[in-house]
Protein backbone atom coordinates (compact mmCIF):
# COMPACT_ATOMS: atom_id res chain seq x y z
CA UNK A 1 0.00 0.00 0.00
CA UNK A 2 1.50 3.57 -1.07
CA UNK A 3 2.18 6.26 1.80
CA UNK A 4 -0.08 9.11 1.41
CA UNK A 5 1.42 12.59 2.25
CA UNK A 6 -0.45 15.66 2.62
CA UNK A 7 1.84 18.61 2.10
CA UNK A 8 1.23 21.64 3.46
CA UNK A 9 3.20 24.61 1.76
CA UNK A 10 1.97 28.56 1.28
CA UNK A 11 5.00 29.20 -1.19
CA UNK A 12 4.11 28.15 -4.60
CA UNK A 13 7.78 27.64 -6.01
CA UNK A 14 7.94 25.60 -3.10
CA UNK A 15 5.31 24.18 -3.46
CA UNK A 16 6.21 22.80 -6.80
CA UNK A 17 9.17 21.95 -6.18
CA UNK A 18 8.06 19.86 -2.66
CA UNK A 19 5.77 17.55 -4.80
CA UNK A 20 8.12 17.10 -7.65
CA UNK A 21 10.60 15.56 -5.25
CA UNK A 22 7.75 13.61 -3.81
CA UNK A 23 6.93 12.18 -7.23
CA UNK A 24 10.48 10.29 -7.26
CA UNK A 25 9.42 8.50 -4.13
CA UNK A 26 8.88 4.70 -4.22
CA UNK A 27 5.34 3.79 -3.80
CA UNK A 28 4.38 7.26 -2.49
CA UNK A 29 1.31 8.74 -2.83
CA UNK A 30 1.44 13.10 -2.59
CA UNK A 31 -1.72 15.01 -2.10
CA UNK A 32 -2.04 18.57 -3.95
CA UNK A 33 -0.34 20.50 -1.48
CA UNK A 34 -2.65 22.86 0.65
CA UNK A 35 -1.86 26.51 0.80
CA UNK A 36 -2.79 27.14 4.39
CA UNK A 37 -3.31 25.85 7.91
CA UNK A 38 -7.03 26.11 7.53
CA UNK A 39 -7.10 24.06 4.96
CA UNK A 40 -5.14 21.85 6.46
CA UNK A 41 -7.30 21.43 9.69
CA UNK A 42 -9.94 21.40 7.59
CA UNK A 43 -8.95 18.65 5.01
CA UNK A 44 -7.81 16.09 7.55
CA UNK A 45 -11.06 17.03 10.09
CA UNK A 46 -13.02 16.01 6.83
CA UNK A 47 -11.09 12.58 6.22
CA UNK A 48 -11.18 11.89 9.86
CA UNK A 49 -15.20 12.17 10.03
CA UNK A 50 -14.39 9.63 7.47
CA UNK A 51 -12.69 7.31 8.95
CA UNK A 52 -9.04 6.43 10.35
CA UNK A 53 -7.96 4.90 7.37
CA UNK A 54 -8.76 7.94 5.22
CA UNK A 55 -6.19 9.96 6.99
CA UNK A 56 -2.83 10.35 5.41
CA UNK A 57 0.25 8.48 6.87
CA UNK A 58 2.66 11.35 6.37
CA UNK A 59 1.46 15.07 6.76
CA UNK A 60 4.44 17.24 5.37
CA UNK A 61 4.28 20.89 7.08
CA UNK A 62 6.53 23.77 5.56
CA UNK A 63 8.12 26.26 7.96
CA UNK A 64 6.67 29.84 5.73
CA UNK A 65 2.95 28.19 6.43
CA UNK A 66 0.74 30.78 7.39
CA UNK A 67 -1.62 32.14 9.07
CA UNK A 68 -0.75 30.04 12.21
CA UNK A 69 3.42 29.65 12.59
CA UNK A 70 4.63 26.19 11.47
CA UNK A 71 5.26 24.55 14.99
CA UNK A 72 2.11 25.68 16.45
CA UNK A 73 0.32 23.96 13.13
CA UNK A 74 2.21 21.35 13.52
CA UNK A 75 1.57 21.23 17.75
CA UNK A 76 -2.62 21.03 17.01
CA UNK A 77 -2.08 18.13 14.25
CA UNK A 78 -0.21 15.93 16.62
CA UNK A 79 -2.80 16.67 19.08
CA UNK A 80 -6.10 16.26 17.62
CA UNK A 81 -4.85 13.61 14.48
CA UNK A 82 -2.49 11.74 16.17
CA UNK A 83 -2.20 8.65 13.75
CA UNK A 84 -0.78 10.91 11.48
CA UNK A 85 3.15 10.92 11.08
CA UNK A 86 3.88 15.25 10.89
CA UNK A 87 7.31 16.53 9.79
CA UNK A 88 8.28 19.52 9.43
CA UNK A 89 10.44 21.21 6.80
CA UNK A 90 12.58 24.04 7.31
CA UNK A 91 15.69 25.72 6.86
CA UNK A 92 16.86 25.86 10.19
CA UNK A 93 17.95 22.26 11.28
CA UNK A 94 19.57 23.51 14.52
CA UNK A 95 19.35 21.23 17.74
CA UNK A 96 16.74 24.11 19.37
CA UNK A 97 14.61 23.96 16.65
CA UNK A 98 14.72 20.11 16.58
CA UNK A 99 13.77 19.96 20.27
CA UNK A 100 11.16 22.72 19.70
CA UNK A 101 9.63 20.81 16.91
CA UNK A 102 9.91 17.35 18.88
CA UNK A 103 8.07 19.19 21.69
CA UNK A 104 5.77 20.28 19.63
CA UNK A 105 4.51 16.62 18.24
CA UNK A 106 6.60 16.29 14.75
CA UNK A 107 8.02 13.03 14.03
CA UNK A 108 10.85 14.05 11.74
CA UNK A 109 12.85 17.25 10.52
CA UNK A 110 13.48 17.84 6.39
CA UNK A 111 16.14 20.94 5.56
CA UNK A 112 15.89 23.48 2.89
CA UNK A 113 17.25 22.94 0.66
CA UNK A 114 15.40 19.76 -0.14
CA UNK A 115 17.44 16.49 -0.69
CA UNK A 116 16.19 13.28 -1.92
CA UNK A 117 17.80 10.95 0.59
CA UNK A 118 16.69 13.07 3.51
CA UNK A 119 13.52 13.41 2.34
CA UNK A 120 12.91 9.74 1.86
CA UNK A 121 14.61 8.74 5.39
CA UNK A 122 11.86 11.38 7.04
CA UNK A 123 8.93 10.32 5.18
CA UNK A 124 9.32 6.38 5.36
CA UNK A 125 10.53 7.09 9.18
CA UNK A 126 7.06 8.63 10.07
CA UNK A 127 4.66 6.49 7.84
CA UNK A 128 5.90 3.63 9.90
CA UNK A 129 5.20 4.78 13.27
CA UNK A 130 1.82 6.10 11.68
CA UNK A 131 1.06 2.44 10.69
CA UNK A 132 2.42 1.14 13.95
CA UNK A 133 0.50 3.10 15.79
CA UNK A 134 -2.59 2.19 13.90
CA UNK A 135 -1.83 -1.28 14.51
CA UNK A 136 -1.08 -1.13 18.03
CA UNK A 137 -4.93 1.04 18.62
CA UNK A 138 -6.89 -1.46 16.71
CA UNK A 139 -10.71 -1.53 16.51
CA UNK A 140 -10.68 0.09 20.40
CA UNK A 141 -10.25 3.95 20.67
CA UNK A 142 -9.35 4.94 17.42
CA UNK A 143 -12.44 6.98 16.48
CA UNK A 144 -12.07 8.83 18.98
CA UNK A 145 -8.01 9.40 18.51
CA UNK A 146 -8.99 10.53 14.66
CA UNK A 147 -11.93 12.50 15.05
CA UNK A 148 -11.15 16.20 15.44
CA UNK A 149 -12.34 16.66 18.97
CA UNK A 150 -15.32 18.60 20.61
CA UNK A 151 -16.76 21.39 17.72
CA UNK A 152 -15.73 24.89 19.03
CA UNK A 153 -18.28 27.85 18.47
CA UNK A 154 -16.75 31.34 19.07
CA UNK A 155 -19.31 34.45 19.82
CA UNK A 156 -18.51 37.57 18.52
CA UNK A 157 -19.63 41.44 18.60
CA UNK A 158 -20.09 43.92 16.14
CA UNK A 159 -19.60 46.27 18.70
CA UNK A 160 -19.84 46.19 22.49
CA UNK A 161 -23.61 45.88 23.70
CA UNK A 162 -25.45 43.98 21.07
CA UNK A 163 -25.45 40.77 23.35
CA UNK A 164 -22.88 38.85 22.46
CA UNK A 165 -21.86 37.19 26.05
CA UNK A 166 -25.80 36.61 26.23
CA UNK A 167 -25.49 34.17 23.15
CA UNK A 168 -22.24 32.61 24.02
CA UNK A 169 -24.48 31.76 27.44
CA UNK A 170 -27.55 30.56 26.27
CA UNK A 171 -25.90 28.49 23.09
CA UNK A 172 -23.88 26.74 25.77
CA UNK A 173 -26.76 26.26 28.18
CA UNK A 174 -29.03 24.70 25.53
CA UNK A 175 -25.74 22.06 24.21
CA UNK A 176 -25.85 21.03 28.07
CA UNK A 177 -29.30 20.63 28.08
CA UNK A 178 -28.91 18.25 25.17
CA UNK A 179 -26.83 15.81 27.08
CA UNK A 180 -23.85 17.53 26.02
CA UNK A 181 -20.14 17.68 27.98
CA UNK A 182 -19.70 22.10 27.45
CA UNK A 183 -16.77 24.50 28.27
CA UNK A 184 -17.90 28.35 27.94
CA UNK A 185 -14.46 30.32 28.20
CA UNK A 186 -14.24 34.02 28.48
CA UNK A 187 -11.72 35.26 26.04
CA UNK A 188 -13.04 38.94 26.50
CA UNK A 189 -9.86 39.15 28.37
CA UNK A 190 -9.81 42.69 29.59
CA UNK A 191 -13.32 43.40 30.33
CA UNK A 192 -15.37 39.79 30.37
CA UNK A 193 -17.98 39.97 32.56
CA UNK A 194 -19.41 35.98 32.25
CA UNK A 195 -18.63 35.47 35.77
CA UNK A 196 -21.09 38.60 36.83
CA UNK A 197 -24.01 37.11 34.70
CA UNK A 198 -23.72 33.54 36.27
CA UNK A 199 -22.91 34.41 39.74
CA UNK A 200 -19.35 33.02 39.70
CA UNK A 201 -16.62 34.07 42.03
CA UNK A 202 -13.51 31.94 41.25
CA UNK A 203 -9.55 32.71 41.52
CA UNK A 204 -8.68 31.20 38.55
CA UNK A 205 -8.38 32.01 35.18
CA UNK A 206 -7.75 31.99 31.24
CA UNK A 207 -4.73 33.81 32.19
CA UNK A 208 -3.27 30.92 35.14
CA UNK A 209 -2.62 28.99 31.79
CA UNK A 210 -1.11 31.02 29.53
CA UNK A 211 2.58 30.24 30.60
CA UNK A 212 2.04 26.32 30.60
CA UNK A 213 3.49 24.53 27.48
CA UNK A 214 1.65 21.68 28.00
CA UNK A 215 -1.73 21.68 29.69
CA UNK A 216 -2.59 18.30 31.09
CA UNK A 217 -6.43 17.28 32.47
CA UNK A 218 -5.00 18.33 35.98
CA UNK A 219 -4.21 21.50 35.12
CA UNK A 220 -7.02 22.03 33.02
CA UNK A 221 -9.39 20.53 36.11
CA UNK A 222 -7.51 23.43 38.47
CA UNK A 223 -8.45 26.12 36.41
CA UNK A 224 -12.18 25.43 35.41
CA UNK A 225 -15.18 26.50 37.12
CA UNK A 226 -17.41 23.52 37.41
CA UNK A 227 -21.29 25.56 37.07
CA UNK A 228 -24.21 24.42 38.79
CA UNK A 229 -25.81 24.12 35.58
CA UNK A 230 -23.17 21.45 34.56
CA UNK A 231 -20.85 24.39 32.29
CA UNK A 232 -17.38 24.43 32.52
CA UNK A 233 -16.17 28.02 32.65
CA UNK A 234 -13.13 29.18 32.18
CA UNK A 235 -13.13 32.89 33.02
CA UNK A 236 -11.24 36.26 32.26
CA UNK A 237 -8.74 37.46 34.76
CA UNK A 238 -10.04 39.63 37.23
CA UNK A 239 -7.26 41.70 36.93
CA UNK A 240 -7.73 43.24 33.13
CA UNK A 241 -3.96 43.73 32.74
CA UNK A 242 -3.02 39.89 32.92
CA UNK A 243 -5.35 40.09 29.57
CA UNK A 244 -1.63 40.60 27.86
CA UNK A 245 -0.42 37.12 28.96
CA UNK A 246 -2.74 34.96 26.71
CA UNK A 247 -0.96 34.70 23.19
CA UNK A 248 -2.37 33.57 20.37
CA UNK A 249 0.01 30.47 21.09
CA UNK A 250 -1.93 30.19 24.36
CA UNK A 251 -5.13 30.40 22.84
CA UNK A 252 -5.06 27.88 20.89
CA UNK A 253 -3.11 25.32 23.06
CA UNK A 254 -6.23 26.25 25.75
CA UNK A 255 -8.86 25.65 23.30
CA UNK A 256 -7.52 22.43 22.17
CA UNK A 257 -7.33 21.38 25.68
CA UNK A 258 -10.87 22.21 25.69
CA UNK A 259 -12.19 20.68 22.81
CA UNK A 260 -10.18 17.49 23.50
CA UNK A 261 -12.29 16.94 26.84
CA UNK A 262 -15.16 18.30 25.67
CA UNK A 263 -18.53 17.97 23.08
CA UNK A 264 -19.31 21.60 22.72
CA UNK A 265 -16.49 24.63 23.18
CA UNK A 266 -18.35 28.15 23.47
CA UNK A 267 -16.40 31.04 23.32
CA UNK A 268 -17.15 34.57 24.27
CA UNK A 269 -14.76 36.34 22.20
CA UNK A 270 -16.31 40.14 23.61
CA UNK A 271 -15.82 42.46 21.02
CA UNK A 272 -12.31 43.58 20.39
CA UNK A 273 -9.83 41.80 18.61
CA UNK A 274 -6.68 40.64 19.85
CA UNK A 275 -4.01 37.82 19.16
CA UNK A 276 -5.69 35.22 21.78
CA UNK A 277 -9.74 35.73 20.32
CA UNK A 278 -8.23 36.06 16.61
CA UNK A 279 -6.62 32.66 17.01
CA UNK A 280 -9.74 31.44 18.40
CA UNK A 281 -12.12 32.68 15.56
CA UNK A 282 -9.42 31.21 13.40
CA UNK A 283 -9.60 27.26 14.78
CA UNK A 284 -13.25 27.36 15.51
CA UNK A 285 -15.66 25.19 13.51
CA UNK A 286 -17.88 28.15 13.49
CA UNK A 287 -17.94 32.01 13.87
CA UNK A 288 -20.29 33.54 15.12
CA UNK A 289 -20.95 37.38 14.90
CA UNK A 290 -23.74 39.62 16.72
CA UNK A 291 -25.27 42.78 15.78
CA UNK A 292 -28.29 44.45 15.73
CA UNK A 293 -30.66 45.60 13.25
CA UNK A 294 -29.00 49.77 13.31
CA UNK A 295 -26.73 51.65 11.11
CA UNK A 296 -24.02 51.60 13.83
CA UNK A 297 -23.77 48.15 14.40
CA UNK A 298 -24.06 46.87 10.72
CA UNK A 299 -21.40 48.82 9.72
CA UNK A 300 -19.05 47.85 12.50
CA UNK A 301 -19.94 44.44 11.33
CA UNK A 302 -19.08 45.02 7.65
CA UNK A 303 -15.28 46.22 10.02
CA UNK A 304 -15.27 43.99 11.66
CA UNK A 305 -15.90 40.73 8.90
CA UNK A 306 -13.17 43.10 6.53
CA UNK A 307 -10.42 43.15 9.36
CA UNK A 308 -10.95 39.35 10.21
CA UNK A 309 -10.55 38.56 5.88
CA UNK A 310 -7.21 41.47 5.86
CA UNK A 311 -5.44 39.87 8.97
CA UNK A 312 -6.36 36.12 7.81
CA UNK A 313 -8.68 35.50 10.51
CA UNK A 314 -11.56 34.15 8.85
CA UNK A 315 -13.41 34.84 5.22
CA UNK A 316 -16.79 36.17 5.17
CA UNK A 317 -18.82 33.40 3.75
CA UNK A 318 -17.42 30.88 6.48
CA UNK A 319 -18.95 33.35 9.16
CA UNK A 320 -22.76 33.28 10.30
CA UNK A 321 -24.09 36.17 11.57
CA UNK A 322 -26.93 36.65 14.17
CA UNK A 323 -29.10 39.52 13.86
CA UNK A 324 -29.99 40.74 17.66
CA UNK A 325 -33.20 42.87 18.89
CA UNK A 326 -34.85 42.12 15.60
CA UNK A 327 -38.78 43.34 14.55
CA UNK A 328 -40.83 43.15 12.12
CA UNK A 329 -40.70 47.38 11.88
CA UNK A 330 -36.88 47.56 11.65
CA UNK A 331 -35.99 49.15 8.14
CA UNK A 332 -32.86 47.49 8.81
CA UNK A 333 -33.83 43.43 8.08
CA UNK A 334 -31.25 40.59 7.90
CA UNK A 335 -30.65 40.10 3.77
CA UNK A 336 -29.65 43.78 4.00
CA UNK A 337 -27.20 43.02 6.81
CA UNK A 338 -26.13 39.69 4.99
CA UNK A 339 -25.62 42.39 1.65
CA UNK A 340 -23.45 44.76 3.39
CA UNK A 341 -21.05 41.88 5.16
CA UNK A 342 -21.09 39.33 2.58
CA UNK A 343 -21.36 37.19 5.52
CA UNK A 344 -24.07 33.84 5.69
CA UNK A 345 -27.24 34.83 8.06
CA UNK A 346 -28.42 32.68 10.73
CA UNK A 347 -32.04 31.69 10.06
CA UNK A 348 -33.06 32.53 13.69
CA UNK A 349 -33.61 36.19 14.86
CA UNK A 350 -33.47 37.03 18.55
CA UNK A 351 -36.43 39.19 18.96
CA UNK A 352 -36.33 42.70 20.72
CA UNK A 353 -37.43 41.86 24.21
CA UNK A 354 -35.24 43.23 26.93
CA UNK A 355 -37.82 43.01 29.61
CA UNK A 356 -37.94 39.58 29.76
CA UNK A 357 -33.74 39.63 30.13
CA UNK A 358 -34.02 42.41 32.72
CA UNK A 359 -34.71 40.65 36.08
CA UNK A 360 -32.07 37.57 35.46
CA UNK A 361 -29.38 40.45 34.12
CA UNK A 362 -29.66 42.74 37.68
CA UNK A 363 -29.42 39.49 39.21
CA UNK A 364 -26.46 38.10 37.75
CA UNK A 365 -28.54 34.77 36.49
CA UNK A 366 -28.68 34.32 33.08
CA UNK A 367 -28.81 31.18 33.53
CA UNK A 368 -32.26 31.17 35.48
CA UNK A 369 -34.06 33.13 32.45
CA UNK A 370 -37.26 31.96 32.11
CA UNK A 371 -38.18 28.99 29.69
CA UNK A 372 -41.34 30.75 27.98
CA UNK A 373 -38.72 33.88 26.71
CA UNK A 374 -38.77 34.36 23.32
CA UNK A 375 -35.10 35.54 23.57
CA UNK A 376 -34.40 31.96 25.34
CA UNK A 377 -36.37 30.01 22.59
CA UNK A 378 -34.67 31.81 19.81
CA UNK A 379 -31.19 31.71 21.32
CA UNK A 380 -32.08 27.80 21.83
CA UNK A 381 -33.34 27.27 17.94
CA UNK A 382 -29.82 28.87 17.42
CA UNK A 383 -28.18 26.05 19.05
CA UNK A 384 -30.13 23.81 17.03
CA UNK A 385 -29.14 25.51 13.89
CA UNK A 386 -25.38 25.42 14.51
CA UNK A 387 -25.63 22.01 15.43
CA UNK A 388 -24.92 22.18 19.29
CA UNK A 389 -28.11 20.10 20.47
CA UNK A 390 -29.59 17.09 19.69
CA UNK A 391 -33.43 16.00 19.33
CA UNK A 392 -35.40 18.88 19.73
CA UNK A 393 -36.50 17.31 22.72
CA UNK A 394 -34.00 19.15 24.48
CA UNK A 395 -33.88 22.38 22.74
CA UNK A 396 -36.99 25.00 22.45
CA UNK A 397 -38.64 25.94 19.53
CA UNK A 398 -40.18 29.36 19.11
CA UNK A 399 -43.91 29.26 20.12
CA UNK A 400 -43.62 26.26 22.97
CA UNK A 401 -43.04 26.80 25.79
CA UNK A 402 -39.97 24.72 27.27
CA UNK A 403 -40.63 21.70 30.02
CA UNK A 404 -39.16 22.65 33.12
CA UNK A 405 -37.42 19.46 33.49
CA UNK A 406 -35.67 20.11 31.04
CA UNK A 407 -34.69 23.91 32.35
CA UNK A 408 -32.77 22.74 35.47
CA UNK A 409 -29.03 22.75 33.06
CA UNK A 410 -30.26 24.98 30.66
CA UNK A 411 -24.25 25.95 30.37
CA UNK A 412 -0.83 37.93 17.90
CA UNK A 413 -3.24 39.76 15.54
CA UNK A 414 -1.87 37.50 12.96
CA UNK A 415 1.40 38.09 14.55
CA UNK A 416 2.06 41.15 17.06
CA UNK A 417 1.93 44.09 14.78
CA UNK A 418 1.27 42.83 11.50
CA UNK A 419 -0.73 40.42 9.16
CA UNK A 420 2.94 38.37 8.09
Amino acid sequence: MPTRILPAVGDPDAARALVTLLGQLPDAEAAPPVPDSTQLVDTLARLAAASLDALPEVVLVHERIGPVPALDLVREVALRFPAVGVVLVTADSGPGLLSAAMDSGARGLVSLPLGYEELAGRVQAAAQWSAGFRRHLGGGGVEFLAGPGGTVVTVSGAKGGVGTTLTAVQLALAARAAGRTVALVDLDLQSGDLASYLDVQFRRSAADLAAINDISPRVLQDAVYVHETGLSLLLAPAEGERGEEVTDRAARQIISALRGRHEVVVVDCGSRLDSANAAAVETADTALLVTTPDVIAVRAARRTVRMWERLQVRKAETTVTLVNRHSRTTEIQPPLVQKITGTRIAAVTVPAAYKELQAVVDAGRLHELDARSTVKQALWSLAGELGLTGPPADAPTPGKQLARAGDRGSLGLRRRGGGR
